[in-house]
Formats: structure tokens, C-alpha cells, sequence
């Protein structure tokens, strides 16, 4: 490794009061350009193959190896872990990386880790280990995956169609999310989960070959990756200094930290609240997920139209503190009428929090310069995703001791405390020292 340089010296100063503009959209039809449609098409493929995985691993970890509770939480808390632990250097990776080779062999390299779990189930040899190991290189695999496709997507899609570009990857993930569970469910009903897990194994592997078939430029570091420090300290140096510098940026991760501890104490505890303190039908449960997927669709159809009309920053606001509001509702369903309230808060926080976040990244897109954005994506990354598991935690181990409403009550109010910090005055201007 060659000499640091100062940190500092990459990075134009930013004032505090910057706003994002908002993409006018001029930048041609999106259905021509082809590099973005083979991104749309391979997040299609993956999040169904996630989601299919998401139910069978852990219904193989109970058929083979007698998995509990405990066990059942640990397998998936080691799917998240190692893409926190790492979010830095995955960051610094990412910038310095030939992006398109990056893509295709992380992709690649997914297919003997997941695939080794049902070879070793067939052979009788799968054990808590094997599993282990399986989920944390899957887990980090995907991690760097995702911040080098999010870093990757303005080198192939213009400015002014950023927006929409990243309305049609939610839209992507969000068929994905419906489709993947009852795809799983299916598989999992015809033979043993472990077999299931081939379909991710499968869906890695033609994504790969996407990822091939991106251009070669993706191959070229940045216009200004050069200027960057050599040393792997300083480089995680130059993408602090952005978060430092810009506000926006902070109050971002402020607030999707709480909206994301609230929502995952809510979810953690959703399907225990309707069944025990609501009561609510089995058929009234699928409708009120339903509701989200609805929610959720609806947000990726507006969210252009929605942000455009109210500004990137605007929109940012609004939709944060809407989503955080909505998480009232979730307790104030024990007030009743409980299913209605319930699929209200549903298509609410689906539609909001999905306008929220393609708004949210649109504006991250085109507030960091090119040759960080890998490492802003990173750190960010790793709050957002330490913080779900940690509130599903806590809410579980607090709703055990004072009861699952006051615990509801607390997430949502933590949520909209989180979104609300997007409202505080920005300050004076910070400039570079």
C-alpha cells in the first residue's frame, strides 16, 4: 500500500443548505437503454431467488438440524452481520474495483455457497457450521452487490433519468418480494426445502451473465477515482468526510436508522399481535400482507410523478415523517375496527416508505461524487441494515416484559422521531477547513 494523502483533498467542500435537484427526466426513454434493463431484469431474477431462500433456509434448518427459536434468529442474523462488519471495506472495494468484473464474480461466487447447502443436506452432512458459514459468505456477497449496483447505475443511466431508473429497480424487487415467497412455498410444498434453495442458485447464476453483459466502461474506475487516497485508512477517511460535510446525508441515515428500529420492532412482532391480542382470521392476516404489496407497487407507479412535484428534498421529508406516522396505526389497532386499521397502515407505509426511499437514493446519486459513492453507500448500508434486526430484538425482549402494545407504541414513536430529524433547520453552512 503506497502513502496516504490527505483525505480532505478529494472532496469539494459542500454547503449544508444543498438541496438535490430534482431530475427533469430528459435523458431519453429508459426502455432503450439497455444496460438498465439487463440491472432490472437481473434484480427480477435475484429477489425472487432471495425470497424463495428467505423461507427455506430456515424450514431446513428445522427439518435437518431441529433448529428453535434461538437458531431460527441466529441463522438469520448471520445473513446480516458480515455485510455490517465489513460495509467499510466493501465501500473502499467497490471505488477501487473494475466494477463490471466485480458484479460478475460476486454473482458467480454466490453459486457454491449457497448451492454447498443442499449438495451437503443430500449427503447427509449439513451441519450448524456449514449453515453458518453459508449465510455469512452469502450474506457479505450480497452486501457488496448491493452497493456496487447502486454505485454502478449513474455510470449507466443519465442524471436526469436517475429517478425513474431507480423507481423501475424497487419495481423490479417489489415482484420480486410478492412473487418469491409463493414461488418458495410451492417448491417447499413438492420436495424438501434444501432443493428450494437451488432456485437462488440459479437466479445468481443468470444474473452473473447479465452482469456480463454490461458495458465495458464499467470497467474504467471514475472521471475523479485517481485523486483518491492509496491507503484503505485514508480511503474510508474521504467517504466520512462526505457524510461529515453534507447534512443531508446525515439526516438521512438518522432517519431511515429510526424508521428502520421501529419497523423492525413492529414487524418482529406483527404476526404475534394479530394472532393473540387482535385475533384476526388467518385469511385477514394474507389480505393485510396483501395490502403492503399494494402499497408498495403503488409507490414505485407515483414516485417520479410524486417527487417531481414536490422537490427531491421535499419529498424526502414528507414521505419519511408519513411513513413514520403510519406506524401508529399498527397498536391503534387494538382499538378497533382492527382489520381495516391494518390494511390502512399497510398500503400508507408501503406507499410512503417506497416513494421515500427511491427519492432517498435518487438524491445520495446525485449528491456524492462518483469515485465515493461505492464507500457512502457502504457506511449507509450498514445502518440501515444493523439497525432492523436490532429493533426486532429489542422489541421481542422488551414486548416480554411490559406487553406487545406499549412496546408497538414506543417503535412507532422512535420512527417518528427518526423522520422527524429530517425537519430540523439545517444550520449555517459547513465549509471545507
Amino acid at each position: 500500500m503506497g502513502a496516504s494523502t490527505d483525505s480532505d483533498s478529494s472532496v469539494p467542500p459542500v454547503r449544508a443548505e444543498a438541496q438535490a435537484p430534482v431530475p427533469s427526466g430528459r435523458g431519453g426513454p429508459l426502455r432503450r437503454n439497455r444496460p438498465l434493463l439487463l440491472l432490472v431484469l437481473e434484480q427480477l431474477t435475484s429477489s425472487v431467488g432471495r425470497q424463495v431462500t428467505a423461507l427455506a433456509l430456515p424450514l431446513l434448518a428445522i427439518v435437518h438440524l431441529g433448529a428453535g427459536p434461538l437458531g431460527a434468529s441466529a441463522l438469520l442474523a448471520m445473513a446480516y452481520l458480515p455485510g455490517v462488519l465489513l460495509s467499510p471495506l466493501i465501500g473502499v472495494a467497490v471505488d477501487r474495483a473494475r466494477l463490471r468484473r466485480l458484479l460478475v464474480a460476486v454473482a458467480w461466487l454466490q453459486v457454491p455457497a449457497v448451492g454447498s447447502v443442499p449438495l451437503a443436506a443430500a449427503l447427509d452432512g449439513l451441519t450448524w457450521p456449514h449453515l453458518f458459514a453459508a449465510a455469512a459468505v452469502s450474506g457479505a456477497l450480497g452486501s457488496t452487490q448491493g452497493v456496487a449496483a447502486q454505485s454502478g447505475l449513474p455510470r449507466v443511466v443519465p442524471a436526469d433519468d436517475l429517478l425513474p431508473a431507480n423507481s423501475w429497480l424497487t419495481g423490479a424487487r417489489t415482484v420480486g418480494l410478492v412473487g418469491g415467497p409463493a414461488l418458495g412455498g410451492i417448491l417447499i410444498g413438492l420436495v424438501d426445502p434444501a432443493p428450494a434453495l437451488l432456485v437462488e442458485c440459479a437466479t445468481y447464476a443468470v444474473g452473473g451473465a447479465l452482469f456480463l453483459a454490461l458495458p465495458a466502461s464499467l470497467n474504467r474506475p471514475p472521471q475523479d477515482a485517481g485523486r483518491g487516497a492509496r491507503s484503505r485508512i485514508a480511503a474510508l477517511r474521504e467517504g466520512l468526510a462526505v457524510i461529515r460535510r453534507e447534512i443531508l446525508l446525515r439526516r438521512q441515515a438518522l432517519a431511515a436508522a429510526g424508521l428502520n428500529l421501529g419497523g423492525g420492532a413492529g414487524s418482529g412482532l406483527f404476526v404475534l399481535y394479530v394472532d393473540r391480542e387482535l385475533g384476526l382470521p388467518p385469511w385477514q392476516l394474507g389480505t393485510v400482507y396483501a395490502a403492503y404489496a399494494v402499497g408498495m407497487g403503488t409507490g414505485v407507479l407515483v414516485a417520479t410523478a410524486v417527487t417531481r412535484a414536490l422537490g427531491m428534498d421535499r419529498a424526502v421529508r414528507v414521505c419519511a415523517l408519513g411513513a413514520g406516522a403510519a406506524l401508529f396505526l399498527i397498536p391503534a389497532a387494538s382499538l378497533g375496527p382492527a382489520f381495516p386499521v391494518l390494511v390502512l397502515y399497510q398500503l400508507l407505509f408501503g406507499l410512503l416508505a417506497t416513494v421515500w426511499s427511491i427519492a432517498m437514493t435518487t438524491s445520495r446519486q446525485l449528491l456524492t461524487p462518483a469515485h465515493l459513492l461505492g464507500r457512502v453507500n457502504a457506511f449507509l448500508q450498514a445502518v440501515l441494515t444493523a439497525t432492523l434486526p436490532l429493533g426486532a430484538v429489542a422489541g421481542g425482549w422488551l414486548a416480554a416484559r411490559v406487553g406487545i402494545v406499549p412496546v408497538l407504541t414506543g417503535a412507532a414513536t422512535v420512527a417518528l422521531a427518526g423522520s422527524g430529524s429530517l425537519w430540523l433547520p439545517r444550520g449555517p453552512a459547513v465549509r471545507s477547513p
